[in-house]
């Protein structure tokens, strides 16, 4: 077929045309396969059955030209599709191919067959495409089995613990293209969940119990789901700085056994003090990013760290770490740091303390007797460490001043944590390592004050003997120390006992005989030996065991008091109605000058009587 004409050579056998071809009218569709008018029939006599394709489709033969002129000035039809409005319509909906005026399916059925049938013309309708990401919309409904780490990050009951959470969340949640009716119900109940930011410290003591307040009441419940694994930043407590207290303190140790006089003996390189400088630094960054990543992302979490009475004190070992760098500092980095440093990082510890010390005075909830605990000792032990770098670097004055603070508040934590004030609660076993912390502050202590006086003297040498007694008072209690599982409280061994050994390094080079330089030796071995033990265990227990950091109950309290249980009229039956009874005796036998009227109902004794009561031997006759 060329320029509109007929063919001259015409195939001897026309083969089966596809049935779109056949439905397709040349003349309603402008440019087709236009044919003009042809006189010649193709007709094979041996195919009698075989369609013309000329102008309409017509089984009776040739077209008239009237009716040819009729049909090329009819009105051309558009082609209508409706398309699915995803991906998936696609591969649901059946195949079919559309023409003007008839609807063939695509079974693969002859042309014939087709044609003897005809069908009721349809009419389609083009669909407005919906607004919004198709893709979406399609994968939406496709249900596929989440991984359980993308379903605890999907999870809406840690969002009142993160930082962009409630309001802003639903803007960021409206600006991302979701509408109000698109927010599912338990994004928006997450989102409106409100907790109160600040909990008073009686809120601790009421819902926590045991001398750390990490175990919670049986009659609370926790914010956060209790048969699932918190998310990893939510379970790293402040508490991981114990870590970088236990091995930089391992560099200044091993400093001072390389240059000290009274144990030239050893042989020591500073090479020792260089690698573990450089792994104190390595894992102090470590721990500090993991936990600013905490600040950023779950600030609530840190903020109920901070409010904890006894976690609080926490918040003085990344600092205490800083100048335990300071001074491990190896001579070949830097000989000697510039004064402003030392102001820069003691500025911390005065903020904290004025919060803490007043705290303490005020009374209250956070009054000393009421959260004296032997983790205590890190608020004050800061003060000691500060004092010492300061007076090595040549400074008078902020030394002498932090040495006072951290003596004065030091007396008084020693006199309260012996008495045992605050619950009169023995430690579990679990919590005994943290006796160590009583040698930290005296074996530091006695090293500042030689600083600042130029010499170990007599004050000196007292403290250090205070320290020295504590530490061999816990070591001979070896039953003491064993039969409890491993913990991150098992580092409070290791910064207490590298504090004694480098006092008993620097009082050797003071009072040199075989017995000093023997003690100091033994000392600062017991000390690398633990460090390295706990170190390797805590490896272990992080990366293979993944139990180091279990779900931090102590910051998932509610900030609402549990409902007290119902009893109902058969209880208080059988229970004799002992509120009626508890007035009865107040009222029998107060005092109306007394001030203390809750004194007046005595405590049940083994007989189910009143204390106060008295019984009826003395009553008068």
């Amino acid at each position: 077929m060329e320029n509109g004409k007929c063919q001259e050579d015409t195939p001897k056998e026309l083969y089966e045309v596809p049935p779109l071809i056949k439905n397709i009218s040349s003349v309603q569709v402008a440019g087709f396969d236009s044919i003009e008018e042809c006189n010649e029939e193709i007709d094979p006599p041996n195919n009698p059955s075989t369609l013309r394709i000329q102008g309409n489709v017509s089984s009776s033969g040739v077209q008239s030209d009237a009716e040819f002129q009729l049909d090329n000035h009819r009105r051309k039809n558009n082609v209508s599709l409706s398309m699915p409005p995803s991906p998936v319509g696609v591969q649901l909906s059946p195949k079919t191919v559309f023409s003007t005026g008839e609807r063939i399916p695509n079974n693969g059925t002859s042309g014939l067959a087709a044609l003897e049938k005809p069908q009721k013309a349809t009419l389609f309708h083009s669909q407005p495409i919906p607004m919004g990401s198709t893709f979406e919309d399609a994968t939406r409904n496709i249900k596929a089995a989440p991984h359980p780490s993308i379903s605890r990050l999907k999870d809406r009951r840690y969002d009142s613990f993160k930082t962009c959470s409630g309001k802003l969340a639903r803007q960021l949640t409206i600006l991302r293209g979701k509408s109000q009716q698109q927010i599912r119900p338990d994004e928006t109940e997450a989102q409106e969940a409100v907790i109160e930011n600040n909990l008073p410290a009686e809120r601790y003591f009421a819902a926590l119990e045991g001398p750390e307040l990490e175990t919670l009441r049986p009659s609370e419940e926790i914010l956060l789901p209790d048969d699932k694994t918190w998310p990893f930043l939510l379970r790293f407590p402040i508490s991981s700085f114990g870590m970088c207290l236990g091995v930089s303190s391992q560099a200044i140790m091993w400093k001072a056994l390389a240059s000290s006089a009274s144990t030239k003996f050893l042989h020591l390189s500073l090479k020792i003090n260089f690698v573990l400088w450089i792994i104190s630094i390595a894992l102090v960054i470590t721990v500090a990013s993991t936990y600013l990543l905490k600040v950023l992302l779950y600030f609530e979490a840190v903020r109920r760290e901070y409010y904890h009475p006894i976690r609080v004190n926490f918040f003085f070992a990344p600092w205490i770490a800083l100048l335990f760098l300071a001074i491990g500092v190896p001579p070949s980095v830097a000989s000697k740091l510039h004064p402003a440093l030392w102001y820069v990082l003691m500025t911390p510890f005065l903020c904290l303390e004025l919060k803490i010390y007043g705290q303490w005075m005020s009374g209250g909830q956070r009054r000393l007797s009421k959260v004296a605990n032997p983790t205590n000792h890190l608020s004050i032990v800061g003060n000691f460490v500060g004092a010492l770098w300061g007076a090595s670097m040549g400074l008078k004055e902020g030394p002498i001043f932090f040495f006072a603070i951290g003596m004065a508040h030091y007396l008084v934590l020693f006199v309260t944590l012996y008495q045992r004030l605050p619950t009169n609660a023995t430690l579990p076993k679990e919590l005994h390592p943290v006796f160590f912390l009583f040698i930290a502050a005296p074996s530091v202590a006695s090293m500042a004050l030689a600083n600042i006086q130029g010499s170990f003297d007599n004050a000196s040498r007292m403290i250090y003997f205070i320290a020295m007694f504590l530490y061999f008072s816990l070591v001979v209690r070896v039953n003491f120390f064993r039969g409890f599982q491993f913990s991150l409280a098992w580092w409070a061994y290791t910064f207490p006992m590298t504090g004694a050994a480098i006092a008993t390094i620097r009082y050797s080079t003071e009072v040199t005989n075989i017995v000093t330089q023997v003690l100091a030796v033994l000392l600062s071995v017991i000390a690398t030996v633990i460090v390295g033990s706990l170190f390797v265990t805590t490896i272990i227990h992080a990366f293979v065991y993944h139990d180091l950091f279990p779900n931090d109950i102590a910051i998932a309290i509610s900030d609402r008091k549990p409902k007290p249980p119902h009893k109902n009229w058969f209880q208080n039956l059988r229970n004799g109605n002992s509120e009626s009874q508890n007035i009865e005796n107040f009222l029998k036998f107060s005092d109306p000058d007394s001030k203390d009227l809750e004194a007046c109902v005595g405590p049940k004794t083994s007989e189910g009587e009143d204390g106060n009561v008295p019984s009826s031997s003395d009553q008068p006759q």
